[in-house]
């Protein structure tokens, strides 16, 4: 399996690096598939990178606002996996449409599809806008936030949800180019409106000249702009910029039947995040019930843990992509075989990377506070999901492999059992009802996401997926 891609010289590998970054087109159901993932799954590396540096800069300066600070980025960031779950939900849908329509070479469905499925994106934007600029104070409360929370960082939430539509349309486009394997492209814009986001962050929290001091809100100001100016740059790709997947101004009216079918297969995906974010959001809360601190550990923890899973993103998404477009062009052993390939690799740079958290896990807490007990709390919860490292990214795999294919049911039911019967029990009864405290919640996601595993690698192998429509 992973042949493939040691055969490839390092003379060879270093000419795909830059053809990757420099986004040509390719037929990927033609050339080799060692050379396709990585193609595919450089810039959706470097893309994924660049999206979570948004956050990863917020925290490093949130952080020296203190644990109350920190604490309402990570509650805020909770909250919004319930709009990711909407989001993924949407881009899993538009790049398994689009990658079908693109193998088939239906390169005018495919237009069509990319302009429906983001007045789509637009439209499920405002459930979250309206009581996020309307109720910020209310939902912090109902996410279990301290008094200080609630009452002097609830900024950050209001503005984060009321801009949501800019992260929407980032999901969409991003899966319409990945959906025709021009993910390079936005590569390049996100790296612009991450430079903004870096420079702004500083300057909008801790105040410079005439502007002054906005704290949180600083921070939310600035990730905010810098997503509205990468949204931008990604209209005009599509709009003016020669590539597979064209804007057109002569269909701007919806087409409610593709609205409906791209709903439909978004509903799936949807549902599948809804169950893993929902469960999320309960551990959160779960861990807000032993205070500030060890919700800013948990917090940092996971930043510093979906860093790390990038690599994983970006293969699970090379996957979905050579999944969908080998299954339409009617290969589908070729399409089985790149998942095989994406799992392999994926598998062998976790085990070193799950080595370096289990440790020395104080070592990363640091890069992002200096508090001694946050850094203790923190370190102990990256050993525990530092065991299961190899599982976490395998699984992405897998799962989006076989919703790359169009099946989004069956990891529906994988999701609500995991989940829902697995996850939220046990970590109710480690951290409330054995004495393990917020570690109960860390050892629960540990054992679901490792169940998680093996049962969508029992499923995948089954093959069931190769015969999904879409």
């Amino acid at each position: 399996m992973m042949r493939e891609i040691k055969q490839l010289k390092i003379k060879q590998i270093i000419q795909i690096f830059k053809d990757a970054l420099k986004g040509n087109e390719y037929d990927f159901t033609q050339i080799r598939l060692g050379k396709a993932i990585l193609l595919l799954s450089i810039p959706m590396v470097l893309e994924m990178m660049m999206e979570s540096i948004f956050a990863i800069v917020d925290i490093l300066f949130v952080s020296k606002l203190g644990a109350d600070a920190v604490a309402s980025v990570g509650l805020t960031e909770s909250l919004m996996t319930l709009f990711y779950s909407i989001a993924g939900g949407l881009a899993v849908a538009t790049t398994s449409i689009i990658s079908r329509r693109v193998g088939e070479k239906d390169y005018d469905s495919a237009n069509k599809a990319a302009y429906q499925a983001i007045l789509t994106a637009v439209f499920f934007s405002f459930l979250f806008a309206i009581p996020g600029l309307i109720f910020p104070k209310e939902i912090l409360t109902l996410m279990g936030a301290s008094k200080n929370v609630i009452d002097n960082y609830s900024g950050y939430l209001s503005i984060i949800l009321s801009t949501n539509i800019v992260v929407m349309l980032l999901f969409v486009i991003n899966a319409v180019l990945r959906g025709a394997g021009d993910a390079a492209l936005t590569l390049r814009v996100l790296f612009i409106a991450n430079i903004l986001n870096i420079i702004l962050d500083p300057i909008f929290i801790f105040g410079f000249g005439p502007i002054p001091a906005m704290g949180v809100e600083g921070a939310a100001i600035a990730t905010s702009f810098g997503r509205a100016v990468a949204v931008v740059f990604q209209l005009y790709i599509l709009i003016k910029v020669k590539s597979m997947i064209k804007l057109s101004f002569d269909r701007l009216a919806p087409d409610f039947a593709l609205i409906k079918s791209i709903i439909k297969l978004a509903a799936g995906v949807i549902s599948q995040h809804l169950i893993a974010t929902t469960s999320w959001i309960m551990m959160m809360r779960f861990v807000s019930e032993f205070g500030s601190i060890h919700v800013a550990g948990y917090t940092i923890t996971l930043r510093i843990i979906f860093f790390a899973l990038l690599p994983s993103f970006g293969m699970s998404n090379a996957a979905a992509t050579l999944v969908g477009q080998n299954l339409g062009a009617n290969a589908p052993e070729r399409a089985e075989k790149a998942v095989y390939i994406a799992s392999a690799t994926n598998t062998f740079f976790l085990l070193f990377l799950g080595l370096a958290f289990l440790l020395f896990p104080e070592f990363w807490m640091k890069f992002f506070v200096a508090d001694s007990q946050v850094i203790h709390y923190g370190a102990y919860c990256l050993q525990v999901f530092s065991v299961g490292f190899i599982f976490y990214g395998l699984g992405m795999v897998l799962l989006q492999s076989i919703n790359g294919a169009g099946d989004t049911v069956t990891p529906l039911k994988l999701n609500l059992f995991v989940f829902w019967i697995i996850e939220i029990p046990l970590a109710y009864y480690l951290a409330f009802q054995s004495g393990h405290h917020a570690n109960g919640v860390y050892y629960s996601i540990l054992v679901s996401e490792t169940v998680f595993t093996i049962i969508a690698a029992i499923i995948f192998m089954r093959g069931k997926w190769k015969l999904a429509k879409v």
